[in-house]
């Protein structure tokens, strides 16, 4: 049924579960990505269009029947469908959350405008933050307090409590409420009495209490965390309502599961209460698949993970097969490189950063004339100005078409066309000509300044986590991604570039092998030296059946999850902790061995330790993680497209900018799914697939190995 071209020839091992199909969706600013598995026969089909902005999920359901229509089949045979989406993400930059209110502490309402008193830049007089998401009049006090003991010290008023409700509703307009209380991670009543009240007197009032969404004990951070939840609870309702209700009338007869930020996915019941941790589950998805890549044979297992999509490009590392996590995240920031500048989250991510480079960025000249690429994307309408959508910005697409790197004939493998006259047309009058620069070297100024927007946000992310990067390989994908991939291996002196056969669609493939999987934080301070055993496994034992219980829900058995646990640790004193990662094992001897794991991660951080200083754990942690779809044994290539008889891979010439010479020169254009493994391609050249291009430079040894993909030696090994 899928035997047509763009498919990959994969015999998955899947679940325990019969499925006839199983669709990944990533929703991008640009684009809206699709990968079709039917695990029975092992293929997977590939479609991408244009997002639709207004409604997000019309292109998700038309996309869908498109691609199933090219099957043979409808979305009654989609057994499962995983999706991944920068709606939340998005809707909290661009402020279109709904009208929320706080309620909170007595005396404590400013804490949100004050935030950390930490200036991201010492030497900025006109320093700024980003605004709260709920200004001074929706927040309203309470009288009540906790210690940080747990003890209450002032009991909970709830008159006081209804009739700042009922302000904020009756007058205000809010449209969701966010509760923070002073220490409620350590004691939750309080919160949960108020949701208790404001759901008997405005039931249809969506309730987010800091002690559920993030239980940690800097107020600042759980709060920003809340707020951002219940400023998006509405939205995030709307969507998958509008999802749910559009994919039933399509047909669709599965299970519906959407991605999350740690890398797994949640039920949409789990993703409606916790939409702040949808915040980049898009990305996530391909530094999961990165990282399943990274587990191969014949591949590096320390990677970096750069994906270059429509909108933005973002980063990852993965270290031993596994990219990294965190359980904290900055949004909205006002200066995209310099960290503190955005809202805190703290959440579970896979540890990413974004860089305003995508290719619908729009390049600009700054105040000292120098050329800018984004953070300002085109998005999908109008897009580019090449899209012929009636964009007249210049943008990064739009400049590699002029250089020659995109054929505007097969733009998304033919179906949809590029107009490079008018990608022209807007390099020349938004660079070109306040520049003195002709359209060629203006779009060469573009291309080589998001390289090094790219290469400079790698070198700081990898610095910053003792990553050293210098002998790993890097994976490219997104639409963008191989294109620029080459030259930013040079700048980083990476050795080796790795695109993934589909690599314009990886995000939704990487969907296809999530887990579910569920992270829980719980902030208690204890010191280690006076904690037993049988404590240790309690607290642990408490936070695990948190973490199992959205997995059961969703309809897993307990023998099917898998439990992981860690600590944030700091010498006692200390203002900031870092996490260790704790192995299985019995208590007393777990607890043992903790000193000397701390010891380990901390030098690796921080070159020195500290033998013999008494330790205290601040935060517990514990994830739960349902099995994944096994790829191990799959032969990731794609089957080649209809060809005459007797064809090669070779596709002719195309004029290419030589910038070294300031002119165009004659480059080969190759069919990747004409080569075969252990077919090596010398660059310069250009290797096309229907949603991306190779782009080698001199020097480069392009080889397709036995997993579909395509291992390219930077500069022949130099």
């Amino acid at each position: 049924m899928l035997a047509r071209r763009g498919l990959f020839n994969a015999p998955v091992p899947f679940l325990d579960l019969r499925m006839d199909l199983r669709l990944g969706v990533d929703i991008g600013g640009t684009f809206t990505d699709f990968a079709l598995l039917d695990p029975q026969r092992g293929t997977v089909a590939l479609h991408k269009r244009l997002t639709t902005p207004h409604a997000p999920e019309r292109a998700v359901i038309d996309g869908a029947l498109a691609l199933l229509a090219e099957q043979g089949a409808g979305l009654d045979a989609v057994d499962l469908l995983v999706h991944g989406t920068t709606l939340i993400t998005n809707a909290t930059i661009e402020r279109r959350g709904a009208r929320t209110g706080f309620l909170v502490t007595r005396g404590f309402r400013d804490v949100i405008d004050i935030g950390r008193e930490q200036r991201y830049d010492l030497f900025d007089l006109r320093l700024r933050f980003p605004e709260p998401l709920v200004p001074p009049a929706l927040r309203r006090e309470i009288p009540e307090r906790v210690l940080g003991s747990g003890t209450v010290e002032l009991a909970l008023d709830e008159d006081a409590v209804l009739a700042a409700v009922q302000e904020l509703v009756e007058h205000e307009g809010i449209e969701a409420l966010a509760v923070g209380l002073l220490h409620s991670y350590a004691h939750p009543a309080h919160e949960r009495r108020i949701r208790a009240l404001v759901q008997s007197a405005f039931p249809q009032l969506p309730v987010s209490l800091s002690g559920e969404v993030c239980p940690f004990m800097r107020e600042y951070e759980r709060w920003t965390t809340t707020i951002v939840n219940a400023y998006t609870q509405p939205l995030a309702d709307r969507y998958l309502g509008a999802l749910e209700s559009g994919l039933a009338q399509a047909g669709f007869r599965g299970r519906l599961l959407v991605m999350t930020a740690n890398g797994g996915s949640a039920t949409p019941e789990t993703a409606r209460r916790f939409p702040v941790r949808l915040i980049e589950s898009g990305p996530a998805a391909g530094a999961l698949m990165c990282a399943w890549l990274g587990r191969q044979g014949g591949l590096p297992r320390d990677l970096l993970s750069f994906d270059l999509g429509g909108t933005t490009a973002k980063g990852a590392l993965v270290r031993a097969g596994e990219p990294l996590r965190r359980f904290e995240l900055e949004v909205a920031r006002v200066h995209a490189f310099k960290r503190g500048s955005g809202l805190p989250l703290k959440i579970p991510v896979i540890d990413m950063i974004e860089i305003g480079s995508g290719g619908g960025s729009i390049a600009t000249l700054d105040r000292r004339d120098l050329i800018a690429v984004g953070p300002r994307s085109a998005g999908a309408a109008p897009g580019p100005a090449c899209y012929g959508l009636g964009g007249d910005q210049a943008t990064l697409t739009d400049a590699n078409l002029v250089l020659g790197f995109l054929d505007p004939g097969f733009f998304l493998g033919g179906r949809m066309r590029l107009d490079p006259a008018a990608a022209q047309r807007a390099l020349e009058a938004r660079i070109g000509r306040p520049l003195g620069l002709d359209a060629a070297r203006a779009a060469w100024g573009i291309h080589e300044t998001a390289n090094e927007d790219v290469a400079r946000a790698f070198r700081v992310h990898a610095a910053e986590r003792g990553f050293d990067y210098r002998s790993c390989g890097m994976v490219a994908f997104g639409g963008g991604g191989p294109v620029h991939a080459m030259r930013i291996a040079r700048k980083l002196r990476v050795p080796r570039v790795i695109l993934p056969a589909g690599a314009g669609v990886m995000s939704a493939i990487g969907l296809l092998v999530s887990p579910l999987r569920f992270d829980v934080v719980r902030s208690d301070r204890v010191q280690l030296d006076g904690l037993a055993p049988d404590g240790l496994a309690a607290r642990f034992a408490a936070l695990e059946t948190e973490a199992a219980a959205p997995l059961l829900g969703a309809g897993l058995g307990r023998s099917a999850i898998a439990t992981g646990r860690a600590l944030d640790l700091r010498y006692r004193g200390q203002g900031y902790e870092i996490e260790v990662s704790l192995p299985p094992g019995d208590p007393a001897e777990l607890l043992a061995g903790i000193p000397a794991l701390f010891d380990r991660a901390y030098r690796r951080i921080f070159g020195i330790t500290f033998p013999g200083q008494p330790l205290e754990i601040v935060n517990w942690k514990a994830s739960a993680t349902g099995p994944s779809p096994a790829l191990d044994t799959a032969r990731l290539a794609v089957t080649a497209p209809p060809r005459p008889p007797g064809a090669t891979a070779g596709k002719g010439e195309r004029p290419v900018y030589d910038p070294a010479a300031g002119a165009y020169r004659p480059v080969r254009v190759l069919d990747r799914y004409a080569l075969g493994p252990g077919e090596s391609v010398h660059g310069p050249a250009l290797i096309e697939e229907n949603e991306s291009t190779c782009v080698l430079g001199e020097g480069d040894i392009a080889v397709p190995d036995v997993h579909g993909n395509l291992v390219v030696t930077i500069g022949g090994g130099a």
